[in-house]
């Protein structure tokens, strides 16, 4: 699509309005390579006239990615940044509860020698009872040291418990950090392969293109009615219904109006071809008719694969603005001109 299609035509595009102008979307490789020309064809087409807006799409969605990844990484190193907080506070409050312990392992023996003292003191004869009071001093004083460690180590057990929960929180916090971050770096990938994949929408249309004689020869033999539908009151077949609707829709956005006529009977050929004046109905060359006209049974138009275009309720001539229009943008839709034929445009040029 050229540059200067706006986006928002574009998505306005995309929503097809007109019942059965979706098209059939072939998965490629191996499986398109398989599919019938038709289906195959359709399917170029639409990612042709999607692929601008589908690449915009996901650029989008990549520059949101790579700014949650960013984002993801500033949490996972604040996350880091925590834990090792965390880890220090654990490792300075186990110290000093140990010490603490330690303290108390000090006071309890310092309390069992003092109580050893009391009772030597006490079993003594002659008696001291000086020696006895001293002792028995020594002992409630080793008694309160004791009890204050304990307080204390119970003091410090409850903040070791407390940095213990904490680390664990900052090193699940961490695991959390990182996981969202790999999530985040995958997603990227993954867009990006997606991008990647898309191609675009002139080597898209080149591959339909390849294929339009192929949908020619396949719809001709088992052609219905059934296989066409209207699009803005033109007939066609439903291959290309959905490129001539964003051919029609985005020439209105560039101020061209598009209609003309599409599918016709057999015979309603034969008559077109009495009317114009062919020598012979079934065997006169198109040239030979005042306006050339196919003979019945070659028209793509019997088959809904041609339309004669005209404008502002006027068959177009090289000189209108509408010709100009489709000579620069309607092999972008599939569309090629019958070069004897200015208003004659089809997937062949036929």
């Amino acid at each position: 699509m050229n540059n200067r299609h706006s986006a928002a035509r574009l998505a306005a595009a995309l929503t097809v309005t007109l019942a059965g102008l979706a098209p059939i979307v072939v998965a490629p490789g191996a499986a398109q390579a398989a599919a019938p020309a038709t289906a195959a064809y359709a399917s170029f087409m639409w990612r042709s006239l999607t692929a601008d807006k589908t690449t915009a799409n996901l650029r989008g969605t990549l520059a949101q990615q790579q700014k949650a990844l960013k984002t993801r990484s500033a949490e996972t190193a604040a996350a880091a940044k925590a834990d090792a907080a965390a880890q220090k506070s654990l490792t300075e409050v186990t110290a000093a509860h140990t010490a603490v312990r330690e303290r108390l392992a000090k006071a309890e023996r310092t309390l069992a020698a003092a109580k050893t003292t009391l009772s030597a003191a006490q079993k003594k004869r002659p008696r001291s009872t000086a020696a006895v009071t001293r002792a028995k001093k020594a002992v409630e004083a080793a008694t309160k040291v004791r009890d204050a460690r304990r307080t204390k180590l119970q003091a410090t057990a409850g903040t070791l418990r407390t940095a213990q929960a904490g680390a664990r929180t900052a090193a699940a916090g961490v695991q959390k950090a990182l996981a969202a971050q790999q999530w985040a770096s995958t997603t990227i990938g993954q867009t990006q392969k997606r991008i990647a994949a898309v191609g675009t929408a002139a080597s898209h249309a080149a591959e339909a293109s390849k294929l339009s004689a192929a949908v020619v020869a396949e719809v001709r033999p088992k052609f219905t009615v059934k296989d066409t539908t209207t699009v803005y009151g033109v007939t066609v077949h439903r291959t290309v219904a959905y490129a001539f609707k964003r051919m029609v829709d985005d020439a209105r956005a560039d101020g061209v109006e598009l209609s003309g006529g599409g599918f016709r009977t057999k015979e309603r050929q034969i008559e077109l071809r009495r009317i114009n004046g062919c020598p012979d109905v079934w065997t006169a060359p198109s040239s030979s008719c005042r306006v050339p006209t196919a003979i019945p049974g070659r028209s793509l138009h019997e088959i809904g694969l041609a339309v004669d275009i005209s404008s502002g309720g006027r068959t177009i001539s090289r000189k209108t603005k509408a010709f100009t229009w489709l000579q620069a943008h309607a092999k972008e839709y599939g569309y090629v001109n019958l070069p004897s034929e200015a208003w004659h445009w089809s997937i062949t040029g036929g």
